[in-house]
Parts: C-alpha cells; sequence; structure tokens
C-alpha cells in the first residue's frame, strides 16, 4: 500500500474544464471517499488517478513516484467498476487468475492466491461458475477478488455498488469497510452516495463544479461543513435552510427572529454574528437538533422551546420525522414516535444550537463560528 497526493490538478475537455484545481493527499492505508452530484468531477479525477485519462496540467504521485507519464499497468493499481467488467466466458476462478497470468506468476502461487481471496470473500462455491450465472452481489466480490489478487499499492472503486438493490447494498457497504480494517489497504472510492461517502471513508473529498468544497474527516464535514453546499449534500434527510434576522448584542447574546403560524419567537445562538445584527443570516440546522421537548435539556445554553403547526409526520421505526414550519420555509423535525404530534395541531418543538451553522444567504458561504471557537 502506499499514500496518493494529487497536486493541482486540472482537467479541460475542449473548452469545458472539469477539474479546476484539484488537491488531495492521504496517507497509505487510508480510506477516501469522492462524492458528489453527477457531473461534479469525481470519475474523471478517479480516472486521471489510474492512468485512464491524462490531466491537462497537475501532477499525481502514489508513494514517492511521480506516474503522470506511467501507464495504467505500471502504476501498480487495481479498480472495481461499477458494471464490474468480469469476462463472460471464464470462470470465477480464471477471471480471478487471468491478471497473475499476464504478470506470469507460477501456478502454484496464484492457486494460493485464488484460495486466500476466496476464502476472504466467501466465494469458494462459485469458483467453477461463470458471471452469467451469479447473482449481483456475487459478482461485486468477484470483481474485489480480482483486485485483492493483485495485492495493489492502491485500490480504486469506481461506483461499485450502485446496480445493487437497496439491502444488499447495505452489507456490501459493511463488507468493503471490514476488507479495509482487515488489510488496511489505500483505497479511493467513487460514490455520489452521501451515505456511502459517510459509513466507509477515513477522509472524505466533497466534490462540486470541478471543486474540492471540503476535504476532511466524516464528523468535521457533517458539524462543520464548509459552505451551504456541503451542509445540504452531506446528511440524510438533508440540513434545513432557514431565513432569519440577527438580533441582539455581545452582551446580551445573539438572537434570531423566528415566526410560526404568526407567533414571534426569538432563539439564541453562541456563533458570533455581531456583523450581522438586523441583517437576514440562513439558518442551518440539522432535524435531530429540532425535536420534542426534554425538560432535562432545556437547562442547556442555547436549547428553547416554542410551538410549532405540524403539517406532515412521516414514522421510520426508530423514529418520526415532523414537518412543520418557520420563517414561510418547510423544516423537519427529528422525534420520538411516542412524542409526535397530530396532523394539523400544535407541538412543542426544542431547538438546539449548540451545533447550528450559518450561511450568507447571497454567496452561500460560511459565517460566524461558535464562540469558543472563533478565537
Amino acid at each position: 500500500m502506499s499514500s496518493l497526493t494529487v497536486k493541482n490538478l486540472k482537467k479541460s475537455f475542449g473548452s469545458t474544464q472539469v477539474l479546476k484545481g484539484i488537491d488531495l493527499s492521504i496517507e497509505a492505508g487510508q480510506f477516501l471517499t469522492l462524492v458528489g452530484p453527477s457531473g461534479c468531477g469525481k470519475s474523471t479525477l478517479l480516472n486521471i488517478i489510474a492512468g485512464l485519462e491524462t490531466p491537462s496540467t497537475g501532477e499525481v504521485w502514489i508513494g514517492d513516484r511521480n506516474v503522470n507519464r506511467l501507464g495504467p499497468k505500471d502504476r501498480d493499481i487495481a479498480m472495481v467498476f461499477q458494471n464490474y467488467a468480469l469476462y463472460p466466458n471464464m470462470n470465477v476462478r480464471k477471471n480471478i487468475s487471468f491478471g497473475l497470468e499476464m504478470r506470469k506468476v507460477p501456478k502454484g502461487e496464484q492457486d494460493r492466491i485464488i484460495d486466500r481471496v476466496a476464502r476472504m470473500l466467501q466465494i469458494e462455491p462459485l469458483l467453477d461458475r461463470k458471471p452469467a450465472q451469479l447473482s449481483g452481489g456475487q459478482r461485486q466480490r468477484v470483481a474485489m477478488g480480482r483486485a485483492l489478487a493483485r495485492d495493489p499499492k492502491l485500490f480504486l472503486f469506481d461506483e461499485p455498488l450502485s446496480n445493487l438493490d437497496a439491502k444488499l447494498r447495505v452489507n456490501m457497504r459493511a463488507e468493503i469497510k471490514e476488507l479495509h480494517q482487515r488489510l488496511g489497504t489505500t483505497i479511493v472510492y467513487v460514490t455520489h452516495d452521501q451515505i456511502e461517502a459517510m459509513t466507509l471513508g477515513d477522509r472524505i473529498a466533497v466534490l462540486h463544479n470541478g471543486e474540492v468544497q471540503q476535504f476532511g474527516s466524516p464528523s468535521d464535514i457533517y458539524e462543520n461543513p464548509a459552505n451551504r453546499f456541503v451542509a445540504g449534500f452531506i446528511g440524510s434527510p438533508s440540513m434545513n435552510f432557514i431565513p432569519c434576522e440577527v438580533t441582539g448584542s455581545p452582551v446580551s447574546g445573539y438572537g434570531l427572529t423566528m415566526v410560526s403560524e404568526g407567533r414571534e419567537f426569538v432563539l439564541k445562538t453562541g456563533a458570533d454574528l455581531q456583523s450581522r445584527i438586523g441583517k437576514t443570516v440562513i439558518l442551518g440546522i440539522r432535524p435531530e437538533q429540532i425535536t420534542h421537548v426534554m425538560a432535562s435539556h432545556l437547562e442547556e445554553p442555547f436549547t428553547c422551546a416554542a410551538t410549532c403547526p405540524v403539517h406532515l409526520c412521516e414514522p421510520t421505526g426508530p423514529d418520526t420525522l415532523v414537518t412543520t414550519s418557520l420563517n414561510q420555509t418547510k423544516v423537519l423535525a427529528r422525534v420520538r414516535p411516542d412524542a409526535a404530534g397530530l396532523l394539523g395541531q400544535d407541538m412543542e418543538l426544542m431547538f438546539d444550537l449548540s451545533k447550528a451553522v450559518f450561511f450568507d444567504p447571497d454567496t452561500g458561504s460560511r459565517l460566524g463560528l461558535p464562540l469558543d471557537r472563533a478565537a
């Protein structure tokens, strides 16, 4: 396994600039997920790392080697594709061993590698079957087995679970994570699914319009999004964005004016919003930070309750999503099922602004760090 460094990588197709200066670096053994909407450039970036595309400018380093001038076969990588790319006329054993044969690995060593990989992925009973006789999940295991047989410095995954059904995706996601923890391999994994990105990656790069919007750990990106795009893209359900006016002062503390069904109230926040007093900001608050009232939590700083209308209830099993409205904006709250209000009636909701974030309504850029972090 090796580290990976991408320096000021740019890529244009004709007059269209797909990558606009990408800088990323991960250590050997780390799991990097590239996540973003369709067309953001994540697959192009992966193909450049693999050597399948040539960058317009910039450098790719695998370990201590600049691989810009090396073809895919000389980069010591293994890639798992979205469509599995198995040879239909070969059985599973031959699919796994084909790359080993091309590199002239001795037959005895090939057999040992195939047995090890088959045990690891629990595909021993499938070795004599052809791809057409396998389910989607089994084909994905074979594709992973072929990559693992290479024992490369870097594994590249291009949306490998997108063709699987929801339950199988969850199972395969867990298997990939367990495999990484067991082998300690260096992995770059492309996905448009932010849940996959959050659960799999040690490091996440959120891409949009060919640029890295934020690069960091899953917890940092979730709790401290760099801008409104990242805040809205990461998290399910998505973060609430509520326009509101800032009131108060550094002495009395800053407040956010809210109106719900004609009732006005103020939420207190610990963010430094001095420059925004009397102006509108966008409050970003996640559904789990708006919930049913718990008296013990109301004593905590920047937590308060307010009466809000119930427009919709969506039971999910462990909790219920309640839709209400604030400042003429639809807002989603996450509550305990037995605490959910009745449709068309009011219920008391508790707002925890200790982890709320704020954005400029015009640019979407982040505003006002919490006071304990502003220094």
